[in-house]
């Protein structure tokens, strides 16, 4: 259950982000910006905030969000027929404002016992904490 409460609130704030700065700044269709909100979500859900910020940190977590936001952003605008350079501004306006969001979620998600996150996984842990 609280994997979905997690994605639910990530497909929130991801939603808002997208259209935002997609539908509102660029001009995509609110259809595409669904589409690129799920595609993103579950990418960076699974890497970035089950895998990568529990053997990481937040920042570094957050870094990778943001490389991960821009590679899908890009490519998927790129697909629906935009030119690659607007798509790529419009992919770094968006990676810079996921990454910002991502770093609140991650104070949120390492307190869940989520994926890495679970039991003795937690690597900010130590064997006195058990």
């Amino acid at each position: 259950m609280e994997h979905v409460k997690a994605l639910a609130i990530k497909a929130v704030m991801t939603l808002a982000v997208l259209f935002i700065v997609l539908g509102l700044g660029f001009g995509i269709s609110f259809a595409n910006v669904v589409l690129i909100t799920v595609v993103l979500g579950a990418v960076s859900y699974l890497a970035g905030d089950l895998y990568i910020l529990p053997k990481t940190n937040n920042m570094t977590a957050a870094a990778a969000d943001a490389g991960v936001a821009f590679l899908v952003v890009w490519l998927m605008l790129w697909a629906i027929g935009m030119a690659a350079g607007t798509a790529a501004l419009a992919a770094l306006i968006s990676a810079v404002v996921m990454a910002i969001g991502e770093y609140f979620f991650h104070q949120y998600i390492s307190h869940k016992d989520l994926g890495m996150n679970s039991g003795r996984n937690r690597h900010w842990e130590t064997s006195s904490d058990h």
